[in-house]
């Protein structure tokens, strides 16, 4: 069977407008698609090409099939399951600045050139101040980023008209705000010429982004089957769910430059992206991490499981509509659009989403999360919220044990064994305050402000209340508390 090619997917040569650092499952399931559809469904005609960001790994499977691959979306939209089945055609090239470092740095000379995207990991942004100018390439994505905008600016005399558009999704605040300043800090520790700093100001436009969509990756299971169907050798398939979002921020609008809502991808320009980030943690995250714990000792394993069990689900539901969404700014209609999508994405049938995997840190993942929505309903109702009552409950018996192997604590669920993983102050103060009466350790956790950087013994009536979800957690077992919860 032949290798998939761009004979093959019939590609278009079209001018290389993106630079891309990385070539992961996630850029290429996300960014790289979306542009493939501007292409087909607008006139931005821009292809990519990848950089390689590590000395690690190589490039041979994307040399192999010149750069092309099909992506599976496959999920529930509005309740109904949906499959979309594409060749991307958007990368027209992977190069390793590592062995190619002239190839690479030529890029910068580009007219065509106009973006810049990376997803170098949470930490790839990172200034080093051991990151030496004279080092080809240098260590740091922001240190190369740094030297390859310098070569621009010196191949088009700072032509202000030449400068980029960078956007960069990794997962932190702020991202493009944090990345320009990295790179600001490697323009004074090289003791860069003051009209290089002038350009990256007048002509970059650094974007904060944010970014959703669960990809999955490489479909080991039905990779031959898959290929089967296609008719072609691909081991680049890549897979994700239907949902997505790209919110991204600057100060200058690059809408009519970056047509990709007009492709009718998931993508909002905006000025603030920080209500769409509180939606994001506050609904998604937030529902996660509401219902996980207490849905792992009711005696299930998956996400998709706990959709699937009616008790769960309504809790989940519930927690939601009636706790969440009252506590945020963005209009009611559009908040309660994007729960249903949340709950579309929670019952996706392809997506094996453990439990356990989400457990990790649900101290501080809490306190993120689920606590602004508990205490936003506390000053707007002048009441506690039940099921997010119940959640700090079922946390603290999901941490319920004395045993710490491995960096983790050992709870069980029926006698059998799990792990526990968090911070070694959390799994510490469980180990040694689990075993205690639920009025003192309920007292005891409430008021560690270091885990919730305040004391919420302090909020009227919640030392109580979560007192008397525990004891009846430990005194008729999870599913039977939560089942009487549901009832009230």
């Amino acid at each position: 069977m032949e290798m998939l090619n761009k004979k093959i997917s019939k590609a278009v040569e079209r001018p290389i407008k993106v630079l891309q650092f990385g070539e992961g499952n996630f850029l290429r399931g996300f960014v790289d698609y979306m542009i493939d559809v501007a292409n087909e469904k607008t006139d931005f005609n821009g292809s990519i090409v990848v950089v390689k960001p590590i000395s690690f790994g190589n490039l041979d499977r994307f040399h192999a099939q010149e750069c092309q691959y099909t992506m599976l979306l496959r999920g529930l939209v509005d309740g109904k399951e949906t499959q979309v089945e594409r060749v991307v055609t958007s990368i027209t090239e992977a190069v390793d600045p590592y062995s190619e470092y002239e190839k690479y740095t030529d890029l910068a000379k580009l007219e065509s050139l106009r973006f810049i995207v990376s997803n170098t990991t949470e930490a790839g942004i990172v200034y080093d101040e051991t990151d030496s100018f004279e080092t080809n390439p240098s260590q740091t994505y922001p240190g190369k980023l740094t030297k390859f905008l310098l070569d621009r600016y010196k191949a088009f005399n700072g032509d202000v008209t030449k400068g980029l558009i960078i956007l960069p999704v990794e997962l932190i605040d702020d991202n493009g705000i944090e990345l320009k300043k990295c790179v600001l800090k490697f323009v004074e520790l090289w003791n860069l010429e003051a009209g290089f700093l002038t350009w990256l100001n007048e002509a970059c436009i650094f974007c904060s982004t944010l970014v959703d969509r669960i990809v999955t990756g490489y479909p080991a299971d039905e990779a031959k089957e898959l290929c089967d169907k296609f008719g072609y050798q691909d081991e680049l398939i890549n897979t994700g769910e239907p949902f997505g979002l790209w919110v991204i921020e600057s100060d200058k609008s690059i809408q009519e430059e970056f047509p990709l809502d007009k492709a009718g991808m998931p993508v909002i320009f905006t000025d603030n992206q920080k209500p769409y980030k509180q939606r994001k943690v506050r609904i998604l995250n937030g529902a996660h991490t509401s219902f996980v714990l207490m849905s792992y000792l009711a005696g299930n394993d998956f996400v998709l499981e706990s959709m699937q069990d009616g008790v769960v689900k309504e809790f989940m539901t519930e927690t939601i509509f009636e706790e969440v969404i009252p506590t945020l700014t963005l209009p009611e209609e559009e908040l309660k659009e994007f729960a249903a999508a949340v709950i579309d994405r929670f019952e996706n049938p392809f997506i094996k989403h453990s439990l356990l995997s989400i457990s990790l840190n649900s101290v501080s993942k809490w306190r993120a999360r689920c606590l602004p929505s508990l205490l936003g309903y506390v000053e707007k109702f002048e009441k506690l919220p039940k099921n997010l009552t119940f959640s700090i409950a079922s946390l603290i018996a999901f941490y319920n044990g004395t045993k710490i192997e491995d960096r983790a604590l050992i709870g069980s669920r029926n006698k059998q064994e799990y792990k526990v993983m968090d911070d070694a102050a959390v799994l510490e103060f469980f180990a040694a305050n689990s075993e205690k009466l639920a009025d003192d350790l309920v007292d005891e956790f409430l008021s560690k402000e270091e885990f919730w950087g305040c004391d919420l013994t302090a909020v009227k009536g919640l030392y109580q209340v979560v007192v008397n979800h525990l004891v009846d957690i430990r005194n008729n077992g999870m599913r039977k508390a939560v089942e009487t919860l549901m009832k009230k």
